[in-house]
């Protein structure tokens, strides 16, 4: 049983993106755990790391997850694929086991999604649509590989997909021509493939396009709603980490960039208002 936020002390899930994209896993941590307390940290003023290397990619996730910890949290979800594949595991093995609380954990977004893969494909081949950053890090691909080795993993890098949602032309006419080129690369790459995984935060906003355009049978997993299932699984197995955690329901908002602009873009991604703080990193 977690503390009750109304004593003054919130302990939060804290919610790390480099963007806006992440603010669709935090959208399925709250549906699936409503009644806990979420703190959200956007780096925007740095945003996209998709195209920055794993060191600098790891420095600033690490500042980050740091600051989030400063800010009470014990455990922090990486909602962001570039810094689950690129910085996730030097946090985890290198950082967490010499800090000042070696008790705390950072979680990401890949292996959730991966680990529900073999139970939905039948055909055994998958596509996966990606920024580049996530694609040249061959993450998904090495995981599902541990998982299960039989599954054929195709990745395309979708470098367009991102600048869509954050100028609001997802629902647009302009987005039908490269939603269209991506697939088509994608499905002329192995006809076979049955089931497609959004591997960026961002995407699940063009998914009725993405709908629109993929034969009816393949299935299309967005992560939201697999890492917030994850996080509740995570938490029955860890009731040390769950007792830790308070349970208000509320959500805070951090901004290292213009906070009307996040909050415009926030509300969007979430479909509830949102009021951001400016924090330097």
């Amino acid at each position: 049983m977690g503390v009750a936020a109304c004593d003054g002390h919130t302990v939060s899930v804290g919610v790390f993106d480099s963007g806006y994209g992440g603010l669709t896993i935090l959208k399925g941590l709250r549906e699936a755990l409503p009644e806990l307390d979420y703190l959200y940290l956007g780096d925007n003023a740095r945003a996209p790391y998709g195209s920055r290397s794993f060191d600098v990619v790891y420095e600033f996730t690490r500042q980050a997850v740091f600051r989030l910890f400063d800010e009470g949290c014990p455990l922090v979800i990486l909602a962001c694929n570039t810094a689950s594949a690129k910085a996730l595991r030097s946090i985890q093995q290198k950082d967490l086991p010499t800090s000042q609380d070696p008790s705390r954990r950072v979680l990401g977004v890949i292996r959730p999604t991966v680990e529900a893969v073999p139970s939905i494909t039948r055909s055994g081949h998958i596509g996966v649509l990606a920024t580049p950053g996530t694609i040249a890090s061959h993450s998904y691909h090495m995981e599902i590989a541990k998982t299960d080795p039989g599954i054929e993993v195709v990745e395309v890098a979708c470098p367009l997909w991102v600048p869509l949602v954050e100028n609001r032309e997802a629902d647009g006419p302009g987005a039908d021509y490269f939603v269209r080129k991506y697939l088509d690369q994608l499905l002329g790459a192995d006809p076979e493939i049955d089931t497609v995984v959004l591997g960026c935060t961002h995407y699940p906003l063009l998914y009725a396009k993405i709908r629109e355009y993929l034969p009816g049978h393949i299935r299309i997993l967005s992560q939201g709603g697999l890492v917030g299932e994850s996080l509740a699984c995570y938490l029955r197995r860890h009731p040390e980490m769950a007792g830790r955690l308070s349970h208000g329901g509320t959500c805070r908002y951090m901004t290292t960039e213009n906070t009307e602009k996040f909050d415009t873009l926030a509300t969007l991604f979430t479909g509830c208002p949102a009021h951001s703080t400016h924090i330097e990193l």
